[in-house]
């Protein structure tokens, strides 16, 4: 073939990321042969199937173009931005997933893909027909269509007070008239001024920032305690982002998409922003697509999905809350948003703000606090706003005051409630456990009820009378007799849950009224809202919550946390115990007291000389961060190495046993990698899969996907054999 053939060819057909998870693009011809830019979506043929996908660059040349499928649509959009298409290539390769996969996560919401749906509007016609008569209720209609110019039906029986009869009898009289208009008005633009005053540090921090936003990447550790501004900070950012004509991501954890932040938003900016999580509905997603990629939308709020969407323009990233263990996807894509935030930021050329309280060990480590050059500018807020002062935080011991047997909460936690009560303010008593017990079991054999797909106990759910499973979802009816040894009346439920505990606050203060925060009673936006408005107006006296009652909430009248089970996440041999267990107890206390109240929060233990409960007590995070940072670098464990976790599942398990010995025979052997395995998981049966892992160790400058790469994907696997790359695991199981 003649470079001239050779390059006519390259030039008549495009390589493809197509939306389905495989580990390469295809290519295909353009119509005439035209070239398409990169970033072009496009709609191919694949299989028997239309599917979306996005262009790479031009064809690989390797087919001839009478043997390849062409292009079968063009969607009328603009071509996705180039630093999006980076991002989600070295997505892909950092990863090690399919670029299918990761082209899946952009291309999320195809109806974005088409044009908007038409709606239905109506208007009076001009001019109105000169034998016209009105009721009443149709002169209302027609009142207000002449302020508002053109409505929809619902929103005219809404505001004129009238049945959809009304609306359709006088459009059939010619006194209105149809229009159809586009269903892609713009989100209403943010208002820019009223921010509140600043305090003398969070106006230091502001200008920090707002210096970086012209100057391109630059990443901030933004590290504030609890009530100290953070979100009045990173809003002045965002309204200086805005007033340059770019656009704004905001990354939160779902769990702290809260009502109250939104109404925060809207309270500075006079509009709700751009939201995009798992609970906003479709029509609503396909909006926001399009708004982000037309750079209609100034502002998206989001989960860590949010960060997939493309923007037209991005000029800031923040990234609340980033120490939250919620920000790592364990599955499909697995990813750390947090660190492909910082990524995506690097290639559009814009800041990112790492927000929180408590930072996790790795940001601490990259705003150099460990002793290493920092990579991370770091900004600090000390204090919290105003006259309000951090929680006091004092030790129960339960080995000198224990509970009462049968019983979960200890004699000074009670009396603290009791004196709450007494004084009309509020308590939140903390336990990381939903349902009403974590195991059941049988008082005579002690056979313990297991789940049949998994690994794991059933949990008790009291309330819902149901025996569930929280990690497959399988739920069962729970029976009084034991199915192992046939014993009646047998089964003891064991261990407190967030249901147990408050079963035991009506027992203990019968007058007062409590509620249950937790995913299984406060299950949709609308219904957290309420709940949050309940607190609020002080109908709540005490709230026996999970984590979802840590994040994202100010209730003013809250001056009491227990913890009631502090020491819960440090059983185990997690690399990140200690540290994830340092964050939630701080930020679970940090609820305590604002404004002018001042809280307390009373940690049960059984190990008070713990060095989390040792931290906390004494206030001296940094110390806590110094001493955990140390022992990692000594360990060679992240920040200061690299780890990857290979994880293989199968239907059978003799063929997973297979794959293991498989992957067992080709270890590599490498200088500074150590290979970990492969060994049965420590949750060997999940959602009914046997499981098998391989740990991988390497120092910080060896190229660990390469290791992999040249180590997995020569291996023919049994059939049914899954295997899962993890980089830098945040689950150890």
């Amino acid at each position: 073939m003649t470079p001239n053939s050779d390059s006519q060819l390259r030039a008549a057909t495009v390589r493809v990321a197509v939306a389905v998870p495989l580990d390469r693009a295809f290519d295909y011809t353009t119509d005439d042969g035209v070239p398409l830019p990169r970033g072009t979506i496009v709609g191919v043929p694949f299989g028997p199937r239309q599917l979306y996908g996005i262009v790479l660059g031009p064809g690989e040349g390797e087919v001839a173009p009478e043997s390849l499928k062409a292009v079968s649509e063009v969607p009328a959009l603009a071509p996705l931005a180039p630093a999006f298409v980076d991002f989600l290539e070295r997505v892909a390769a950092w990863t090690m997933a399919p670029i299918g996969s990761v082209a899946k996560m952009a291309l999320s919401q195809p109806q974005a893909l088409q044009p908007p749906p038409q709606r239905k509007l109506y208007r009076r016609p001009s001019p109105v027909p000169v034998d016209e008569t009105l009721t009443a209720a149709r002169q209302r209609v027609a009142d207000i269509l002449g302020l508002a110019g053109a409505m929809s039906s619902a929103e005219l029986q809404r505001e004129a007070a009238v049945s959809a009869s009304v609306i359709t009898g006088m459009a059939a009289a010619g006194s209105l008239e149809m229009v159809l208009v586009s269903d892609e008005a713009a989100p209403p633009p943010p208002r820019l001024s009223g921010g509140p005053a600043l305090s003398l540090d969070q106006t230091d921090a502001a200008d920090a920032i707002g210096d970086m936003l012209a100057k391109g990447f630059g990443p901030v550790l933004l590290d504030g305690v609890t009530g100290s501004g953070k979100t009045e900070v990173y809003f002045d950012a965002v309204s200086r982002t805005i007033e340059a004509g770019r656009q704004v991501l905001i990354l939160l954890p779902e769990i702290a998409l809260s009502a109250a932040w939104k109404q925060r938003f809207r309270d500075r900016f006079g509009v709700m922003p751009t939201e995009w999580h798992s609970d906003v509905a479709a029509g609503r997603k396909r909006r926001a697509w399009r708004h982000a990629q037309s750079g209609a939308a100034q502002v998206v709020v989001g989960a860590r999905s949010a960060l997939f969407l493309p923007f037209a323009d991005l000029g800031l990233i923040i990234v609340d809350e980033e120490h939250e263990q919620a920000y790592k996807q364990e599955d499909q894509v697995v990813h750390h948003a947090r660190d492909m935030a910082v990524l995506r930021a690097r290639l559009e050329s814009c800041p990112v703000v790492l927000a929180t309280a408590t930072p996790s060990l790795e940001s601490w480590v990259n705003a150099g606090k460990a002793g290493d050059a920092p990579r991370y500018r770091h900004l600090s807020l000390r204090k919290r706003i105003g006259l309000a002062q951090l929680p006091e935080i004092r030790a129960v011991d339960l080995r000198q005051t224990p509970p009462e047997r049968g019983r979960w909460l200890a004699p000074p936690l009670v009396s603290a409630i009791a004196e709450r009560l007494e004084a009309g303010e509020q308590s939140l008593l903390f336990l990381n456990r939903r349902g009403y017990a974590p195991l059941t079991l049988c008082g005579s054999c002690g056979h313990k009820v297991t789940c049949p797909n998994c690994d794991s106990w059933m949990v008790m759910h009291r309330l819902a009378g149901r025996l569930k499973c929280h990690y497959c979802g399988f739920e069962s009816r729970p029976q009084r007799d034991c199915a192992q040894c046939g014993e009646d009346d047998s089964m003891q439920a064991c261990g407190p849950g967030v249901e147990r505990l408050a079963e035991e606050v009506l027992q203990r203060f019968p007058e007062a009224r409590f509620a249950v925060f937790s995913s299984d009673t406060v299950a949709s936006p609308g219904s957290a809202e309420n709940f949050v408005t309940s607190v609020m107006e002080g109908e709540v006296d005490i709230i026996v919550g999970t984590q979802m009652a840590a994040k994202g909430h100010h209730f003013p009248n809250l001056t009491l946390v227990g913890i009631v089970d502090a020491d819960l996440g440090l059983a185990g041999g997690d690399l990140r115990a200690a540290e994830r267990s340092f964050q939630m107890l701080a930020q679970v206390a940090g609820r305590a007291g604002r404004a002018d109240r001042p809280g307390i929060a009373m940690l049960q233990t059984m190990d008070s000389g713990n060095a989390v409960m040792q931290a906390l007590l004494s206030g001296d995070r940094d110390r806590f961060l110094a001493t955990e940072a140390e022992s990692r670098r000594l360990a060679g464990m992240p920040p200061f190495a690299r780890l990857a976790a290979l994880v293989l599942s199968a239907g059978d398990p003799e063929r997973l046993q297979a794959a293991m010995q498989m992957l067992s025979a080709s270890r590599p052997h490498f200088h500074g990698v150590s290979v970990f395995g492969p060994s049965q998981a420590p949750l060997a049966f999940l959602r009914g899969r046997h499981r098998g892992r391989v740990l991988i160790q390497a120092d910080k400058s060896v190229d660990l996907q390469a290791v992999i790469d040249g180590w997995v994907t020569k291996l023919a696997l049994p059939p049914g054999v899954r295997l899962q790359v993890d980089i830098d695991p945040y689950s150890f199981l």
